[in-house]
């Protein structure tokens, strides 16, 4: 509603409102050589389209902010030297929130070109301001924009923030912190906020004595003022987007080895040990797979309070959710120290791609995005081996796939132009997808062909900005990758491929996979596929380029099975017609360990996704999971569990008693042996404590005895220690949970969160108070969340989902949704991942027509119809909600009947 009336005031007030230009526009308003200086009023706003003019051109800014951590405001100037490209009078930059107070223009000399105060205009629709010069500025010359400006620093997450930590003795203490990607510095400070528009910085912060101050480079100098405040100088930056400043005035403490610091709130200084150690670590294996020295002098990494991302690049300035960043071994699971490790070695390998080299427009973020997420697996499985990374790989590559596999999906490379729209490229296809493809071209290319070439894209580009097409033709060198690349990157969806025996030759047919196809579909499609297959008469692996819908190859009459897609190096699906499924099915119970376990986990996903579209019947994907009794490694075990636990929780909801009770009996028994393995404790490997972790977690949901027994007793243990006992990490969550039952565990729980400094551990604890079946209490959770003292407002939508994921909070999650849209819209804005995790989580296992209105209504209503933020979101969640509605009438009748059969 809010936004759709700034649209009609800005109409009426005379603001030109124009479709957006996909392109940079370049042309500039008419010039007039000298006119009178004019008010405002008789000046309408000179530029229509969301992106800002091509003809200025910023080359460096000098910076100098003032924040005062008492009164929550900041005061700041801005000198910015421009590079004028053709004759105008006109500056348009961006801003948004800003007070501007005052607007000078110079020549390169510093002289003023006008003695009267300069018009600013401002277009908040398209978060531009412009001003006006009397006197015209040149072609070819260049010029200094001075601006004054003044805000409160911002009470959400983005641009120049507030944010505040307790200390141990309850005092509460205030920062100001920076969050600009992707186009949010206009909110800190007047800028040309467009990633292609790199310039130099020169940053200047006043302070005062009891705290100190970051940005991206190294202080070169510190003066004392007459005031007694410090102003810290910091050296010129090198070249880069805006969304890459940052700056920080906080009373943190670091570590710091080579050119690496890590920062965090004083007493929670001793748990960024680790974090230095891996970041120095993996900065070591970059400097050297790049082929390229770590650019900047120093490099910091600062663990914020509060901050909605996971973490954020900013160039020599890293900014990190807490949860991201520090790791304690008191409280911290073997996958906590994982999620840390992973995004270090994503964010310094930002520093490289995405910051060293830029994509030219938003359009194209997984240059960024996919890139860094894919080099995590590549640094961390070089760095760390121990902690089986590649393991994680597959979860990447499945979530990518759940997502392309709708409707709603959309290409690698899509357009975006509002910030909305841009905000939305952030996503599984830009990150996982994005690696994943990655990953097939790597495995097409071989390792040594890739590394190169990106060392050649990455020395080419340098300090500059670049197009899908720049990356294929660095890579190829000299083939051709640019056509079979563009099918990944340019089209939307994934490929399922249908493999037929017919004698010694399999018959080949790609098409788009999808697992809830409507009528209007565009049935055509054609991918470039890298198919690699391998046989039971060799250990090779056989490849072959797939460029046409139907193809075939050649394996021989004696080949006794083929599996396609080795180890799920390629991004597509593979369908068995005939009697396909059946072998593999048959080799899984005779000699599983002929497949990889990669293969074997590949084999479990395809099966249970092609039920899901109704292209398998789901008893043939139950009975290939029945080897899992004889499965050792924890991948494939999860993945086949994590099928049956998801189909336990939708008809759990659904409150379908005899298939509820009858899938609880057959996991409990299949599983027992497994189940009771587990220790209570943190000793394995990180593999054996994730499923250790998973394991105990689902059999204690499911009500098992000896599973509930032990968490209890373990539960009343630290209960007598007055919440003092660290808990095994690994089993702590599923022992709260069992805790949280009862009114007085969870009211220890409560008050232990409230007073825990560890936020890893405070989130182990909110999932266990989620997990409670009063629904009184789960109330008092989410009035909590929207109070956002005790439970800070970043981990709202976490918290939403948790509820939501009870059976007895999934009511409650999806009413306060509804009654509060517009407040979590006005906290985390309409794009942002936080809203698509509180939709998703909130609706992902609804599974009636009458829940599929409901969302519609709610993200879809009248006084959104222009908006495609809002239609994009209804159309993912409907998407699943559409999958679930089909699945029930797909698959329920044949679980119930393949249950009975198992249990008889």
């Amino acid at each position: 509603m809010v936004r759709f009336l700034v649209l009609a005031l800005l109409s009426l007030a005379g603001v030109t409102q124009t479709s957006a230009s996909p392109t940079q526009a370049s042309e500039p308003p008419n010039p007039t050589e000298e006119q009178p200086p004019l008010g405002t009023g008789s000046l309408s706003f000179p530029w229509s389209h969301l992106r800002l003019p091509g003809y200025i051109v910023p080359l460096h800014y000098h910076l100098l902010l003032h924040p005062n951590l008492t009164m929550l405001s900041y005061s700041g100037t801005v000198r910015i030297e421009l590079q004028v490209q053709n004759n105008t009078n006109w500056v348009v930059l961006h801003s948004k929130g800003l007070r501007i107070t005052t607007a000078t223009m110079l020549d390169q000399n510093l002289a003023h070109l006008s003695d009267k105060v300069l018009p600013v205009l401002h277009n908040p629709t398209h978060e531009q301001t412009a001003i006006f010069s009397p006197r015209v500025l040149s072609g070819g010359q260049k010029y200094f924009l001075f601006l004054e400006f003044g805000a409160e620093l911002g009470e959400g997450f983005y641009g120049f923030y507030r944010s505040t930590y307790r200390t141990s003795s309850g005092e509460t203490r205030n920062l100001a912190s920076t969050h600009f990607e992707p186009t949010s510095a206009r909110m800190a400070f007047p800028c040309f906020d467009e990633p292609s528009f790199k310039a130099n910085y020169s940053v200047s912060i006043r302070r005062s004595r009891a705290h100190i101050a970051l940005s991206n480079m190294p202080v070169e100098q510190t003066v004392v003022l007459d005031d007694g405040l410090m102003e810290d100088r910091f050296a010129v930056s090198v070249r880069m987007s805006s969304y890459l400043v940052a700056f920080i005035v906080c009373d943190f403490r670091s570590v710091s080895a080579t050119t690496v610091s890590v920062y965090a709130a004083p007493e929670k200084w001793q748990h960024t040990h680790y974090a230095l150690k891996a970041a120095v670590k993996l900065l070591e294996f970059y400097e050297k797979y790049f082929n390229i020295k770590y650019p900047l002098p120093k490099q910091d990494l600062v663990a914020i309070p509060d901050f909605q991302a996971g973490a954020m690049e900013n160039w020599g300035l890293i900014t990190f959710r807490e949860t991201s960043l520090l790791y304690d071994p008191a409280t911290s699971s073997g996958s906590d120290r994982v999620w840390v490790t992973m995004v270090i070695a994503h964010e310094l390998a930002h520093q490289w791609f995405g910051n060293l080299v830029t994509m030219q427009w938003w359009n194209d973020i997984w240059l960024n995005e996919g890139f860094a997420r894919y080099m995590e697996y590549i640094s961390v499985n070089a760095t760390y081996p121990k902690l089986r990374v590649e393991d994680y790989l597959v979860d990447t590559c499945f979530a990518a796939i759940g997502r392309d596999s709708l409707n709603s999906s959309r290409p690698i490379s899509s357009a975006a132009e509002s910030p909305t729209q841009i905000e939305e490229m952030f996503d599984t296809v830009s990150y996982n997808k994005g690696a994943c493809v990655l990953h097939m071209l790597r495995h097409y290319l071989t390792d040594q062909v890739f590394q190169s070439g990106i060392v050649r894209y990455l020395r080419r580009y340098s300090y500059s900005n670049a197009h899908n097409q720049d990356l294929w033709d660095s890579l190829a060198n000299h083939l051709d990758l640019t056509s079979m690349m563009n099918t990944w990157t340019l089209q939307t969806g994934v490929p399922l491929v249908t493999v037929t025996r017919q004698g010694s030759h399999l018959l080949l047919k790609q098409e788009r996979f999808l697992r809830t196809a409507h009528p209007s579909d565009p049935a055509w499609f054609l991918w470039h596929i890298p198919l690699t297959y391998r046989t039971d008469t060799s250990t090779s692996i056989h490849r072959h380029l797939m460029t046409t819908l139907t193809d075939s190859v050649d394996v021989g009459e004696e080949v006794g099975w083929v599996k396609v897609n080795v180890d799920m190096a390629g991004y597509y699906l593979v369908h068995y017609d005939g009697s396909g499924w059946d072998d593999l099915i048959q080799l899984l119970k005779d000699n599983h360990t002929a497949l990889t376990f990669m293969d074997r986990t590949h084999l479990i996903h395809n099966a249970f996704q092609l039920t899901t579209a109704g292209r398998l019947s789901l008893d043939k994907a139950l009975d290939l999971i029945g080897y899992l009794r004889s499965e050792s490694h924890t991948v494939p075990l999860l993945e086949g569990l994590g099928y049956l636990e998801a189909f336990y929780r939708i008809v759990e909801r659904r409150d379908i008693p005899d298939v509820t009770q009858n899938l609880r009996t057959y996991i409990l028994w299949y599983f027992r042996d497994v189940i009771d393995r587990q220790t209570w404790s943190d000793k394995g490997s990180v593999s054996e404590r994730r499923l250790r972790s998973e394991l105990l977690s689902l059999a204690c949901h499911l009500g098992d005895l000896p599973c509930l027994k032990q968490a209890q007793r373990s539960f009343t243990h630290w209960l007598d220690s007055n919440s003092t006992l660290n808990l095994p990490a690994d089993v702590a969550e599923t022992v709260y949970s069992v805790g949280a039952q009862e009114d007085t565990g969870w009211a220890s729980l409560l008050q232990t969160y409230t007073h825990s400094l560890s936020e890893t551990h405070k989130h182990k604890i909110l999932s266990a108070l989620a997990s409670s079946r009063d629904t009184n209490k789960l109330t008092r959770l989410l009035e909590l969340g929207l109070e956002g003292e005790v439970i800070r407002t970043q981990d709202l939508d976490s918290l939403i989902a948790m509820v939501a994921r009870n059976p007895r909070g999934h009511h409650l999650a999806w009413s306060y949704v509804q009654k509060y849209w517009s407040t979590l819209v006005d906290k985390f804005q309409l794009g942002s991942f936080s809203i698509r995790n509180i939709i998703i989580g909130t609706t992902a296992q609804f599974s009636s027509t009458e829940e599929l209105t409901e969302v519609r209504l709610l993200i879809f209503p009248w006084q959104y119809h222009l908006l495609s933020e809002a239609k994009f979101l209804t159309e993912v969640a409907m998407d699943n909600i559409q999958k679930n509605i089909l699945w029930l009438q797909r698959n329920l009748g044949t679980l119930r009947s393949w249950l009975d059969q198992q249990i008889d």
